[in-house]
């Protein structure tokens, strides 16, 4: 994918590492970044935080929060994306429903929420987004494989929005 070399040249660049929480997306991220040559150079560490215990120990997301509004929120995508940072200065975390069972009304098949982090001018920017996957119900073999592809790929062509939009006022602590 082109993307992956365009996030590997702008984290070079800037001298910036990655990390990485995936709750739907089950590693398939980290895979992706980890597909071309170099990324040892921009990673270090993801971490795959499927379950809520897991999103609370490695990242520090509330108990409260995920009790209140669940897993799949912009609520814990942002606590997600924020504990990255203490890990490295740039951070992306994703959490959602690839289904074909749990989706609701509410938060339906394909929902997920994308955090996105930077440690910016010292401080913490976290950015949250709401992205609904295309793949309809039936129109793969395997429409959750599906999905979970989607969403990866949205989420590194949103990551290279953030990361450009951010880096300039961006500094490592």
């Amino acid at each position: 994918m082109e993307i992956l070399e365009e996030i590997k040249e702008i984290l070079i660049k800037n001298n910036l590492k990655i990390a990485c929480a995936e709750s739907c997306t089950g590693g398939l991220i980290s895979s992706y970044l980890t597909d071309i040559s170099g990324s040892s150079a921009y990673i270090e560490q993801n971490f795959v935080t499927y379950s809520n215990e897991a999103k609370t120990r490695f990242l520090g997301v509330k108990k409260e929060t995920l009790d209140t509004v669940g897993a799949v929120s912009p609520e814990v995508a942002y606590q997600m994306a924020l504990g990255l940072l203490k890990y490295e200065p740039v951070s992306l975390a994703t959490t959602g429903i690839l289904g074909p069972t749990g989706g609701s009304k509410e938060k339906p098949v394909g929902l997920c929420y994308m955090g996105f982090g930077i440690l910016k001018e010292g401080r913490e920017h976290i950015e949250v987004i709401k992205f609904q996957s295309k793949i309809k119900e039936g129109e793969f073999i395997d429409t959750r494989v599906a999905i979970k592809k989607d969403i990866a790929k949205g989420a590194l062509k949103n990551l290279v929005g953030f990361l450009r939009e951010n880096i300039a006022a961006c500094k490592e602590t």
